[in-house]
């Protein structure tokens, strides 16, 4: 069966809790599709939060920059019992931490994106066969709170493409020459960065080469990747020079793109730099603004980040979400390796256009939740179906987990929720709906027996919301997390990203102590 042919076959399955550590009680059954047409109440005030202790808060330096986007507040589910959301998470947060906790220090608080950090790990669901996505929940009372809160685990696994089949590349990189880029050498970590991705292609994908400095220059016209020797020459003969004028580059690379644009291929704009705009036009609205306008023109755009000090992640997230693209965070070659060599089609093949989901609570049975993370891709309960809101992608063979903190209402039982994916298909346009409910007899027996993988999200969300300062978190501790970070890791041995968790977090224990 061909690529196009899965998106015409869908499938939802509800993975179960598990009855022990090793595996689920059982295999993922479909069940059957239905729509809704839900009406979104009017917004609640936000329930208060627990008083938070006191925190040494770790600053942000000066040269770096990120965004705030606060804290999602709990909800009571007979005000608002719908909770909307964009499908579009990276990983960069993640690995912004990593940086920081292996150089020795916590990361400042507002870099922690709670949904970039459970999305960075293997969620443990089988890739669709024959379908275009599968949905699974499962969920267990939190060992991190003493309310009676559960902690439900919503995920969307999408199909893989075979690398065999994958769509012709058109790749117009948009590298960063300027002064800043010889700081800790980025600039040769892109150039080793992206011969590990030149030397993934073929002779059927394209390649061409825009620089950025004071002003932007075409350093390569679209080449095939045949020419591979020739395009490494020209990556390597970079070299560092002046300001950093993120416009103009981004100008130079979409005018190329257009110009190599193929119909029926990946046509996408990959932007490598520490994000400090300095010269020409630097208000982020206005550069947001003119990317958008190339997604309506079949150009999608991934924005590599490198560097600490002198670092603008705010822009660089923001421009991964207005290009219809994602944002990495590359401080290791092997984390390049990671994105342009293990997951190159999942890095550059979207399977999913306008991917949203929603999650509707029944207030007969939960009284109130709480999404984890996700502050900056809330959408309007209304907006759900409407095409003209942006949403988010999803790339081959990714997953996107969402967890959320539920208090179910005293001896209820029955539906807990209903999870809802719409999706646009990226070759015909067409709106697509998938649907499945949770119940409280899905829930595991206790956090221990539930499925290993649920664990390890559970936990990591938990993590992140204490590096995050959350008010929610005032009842755990990193040492907390960190004996747990430990056993997991030793129940996921075959995971090399669990142990090196369990490690990070072991390092940020000891500095909290400290």
């Amino acid at each position: 069966m061909n690529t196009r042919s899965y998106f015409f076959v869908l499938l939802i399955a509800l993975l179960l809790s598990a009855c022990s550590p090793a595996a689920p009680t059982s295999a993922p059954q479909p069940i059957a599709a239905a729509t809704r047409n839900p009406v979104s109440p009017q917004k609640p005030a936000p329930t208060a939060a627990p008083t938070q202790r006191e925190i040494r808060p770790q600053p942000t330096p000066p040269d770096n920059q990120y965004r705030d986007y606060g804290i999602n507040p709990m909800e009571r589910t007979n005000q608002d019992h719908l909770s909307t959301f964009g499908l579009d998470v990276d990983s960069a947060a993640y690995t912004v931490m990593r940086n920081n906790v292996m150089s020795g220090s916590l990361p400042p608080m507002e870099s922690v994106r709670v949904e970039e950090f459970v999305n960075f790990f293997d969620p443990g669901y089988a890739l669709p066969r024959n379908t275009a996505f599968a949905v699974y929940a499962d969920g267990a009372l939190s060992p991190f709170h003493n309310d009676g809160s559960y902690l439900v685990r919503f995920g969307v696994q999408g199909y893989q493409v075979p690398p065999e089949e994958r769509k012709p590349l058109v790749l117009t990189l948009v590298i960063d020459v300027s002064g800043s880029m010889a700081q800790g050498n980025r600039l040769n970590l892109v150039q080793r960065s992206l011969q590990l991705l030149v030397d993934e292609l073929t002779e059927s994908d394209t390649v061409s080469i825009v620089t950025f400095s004071d002003n932007a220059r075409l350093v390569l016209p679209p080449t095939s990747a045949a020419e591979n020797d020739r395009i490494l020459d020209e990556i390597y003969a970079l070299r560092t020079e002046n300001s950093t004028n993120v416009r103009a580059g981004l100008q130079l690379g979409y005018q190329q793109a257009l110009k190599a644009y193929q119909r029926g291929a990946t046509n996408r704009v990959i932007l490598c730099s520490d994000g400090v705009a300095n010269v020409g036009l630097t208000n982020a609205g206005d550069i947001l603004d003119e990317v958008a306008g190339f997604v309506k023109k079949g150009i999608t755009l991934t924005t590599v980040g490198v560097g600490m000090g002198n670092f603008n992640d705010e822009l660089l997230e923001q421009l991964a979400d207005r290009g219809n693209g994602n944002y990495a965070y590359v401080d290791t070659l092997e984390e390049a390796r990671r994105i342009f060599v293990d997951n190159l089609t999942s890095t550059m093949e979207v399977i999913a256009l306008n991917a949203r989901a929603q999650v509707d609570f029944n207030p007969d049975v939960v009284s109130r939740y709480r999404l984890l993370g996700y502050e900056n891709r809330g959408i309007a309960d209304q907006d759900f179906r409407d095409t003209e809101v942006d949403a988010g992608e999803i790339g081959s063979g990714h997953h996107v987990v969402a967890v959320y903190a539920v208090q179910l209402k005293p001896k209820a039982e029955g539906r807990i929720a209903t999870f809802q994916l719409r999706w646009e298909d990226p070759n015909t346009r067409k709106a697509r709906e998938i649907n499945g409910n949770f119940n409280t007899w899905d829930l595991a027996p206790s956090f221990e027996s539930a499925d290993p993988h649920f664990q390890l999200v559970a936990t990591v969300a938990q993590y992140a919301e204490i590096l995050r300062q959350s008010p929610y978190a005032v009842e755990s501790s990193l040492s907390e997390i960190s004996r747990l970070a430990t056993r997991l890791s030793r129940a996921l041995p075959e995971d090399p990203d669990v142990v090196e968790w369990a490690d990070l977090v072991s390092r940020a224990a000891r500095m909290r102590k400290d």
